[in-house]
C-alpha cells in the first residue's frame, strides 16, 4: 500500500488505514520513528497491544544445542 506525498508534504491515508485505525476527520495521529528506520502510525492516545514476550526479544544467549539438549533429556549427559 502506498501513497504520494503532494509539495504541502501532505499525504492522503488509504481507506485500510483509516478504517482499521478508526480516523475520521479532525482525528489526531502519532508518528513513532523505530531504531530501524520504519515509521509507525498509531492513532493519538491509542494504547499499543500489549506483546508480553516482547520484552525478551534478543536476549538470549547461545544456550544449549540440540544434541546436548537430547542427551540431558535422556539422562546420558
Amino acid at each position: 500500500m502506498s501513497a504520494t506525498v503532494t509539495d504541502a508534504g501532505q499525504v492522503t491515508l488509504p481507506q485500510d488505514v483509516l478504517e482499521t485505525l478508526k480516523l475520521k476527520p479532525g482525528s489526531r495521529v502519532d508518528f513513532r520513528i523505530e531504531s530501524d528506520g520504519r515509521v509507525v502510525l498509531l492513532k493519538a492516545g491509542a494504547t499499543e497491544p500489549v506483546r508480553p514476550l516482547e520484552k525478551w526479544r534478543g536476549i538470549a544467549g547461545p544456550g544449549m544445542s540440540t544434541d546436548e539438549i537430547m542427551e540431558m533429556t535422556r539422562g546420558e549427559g
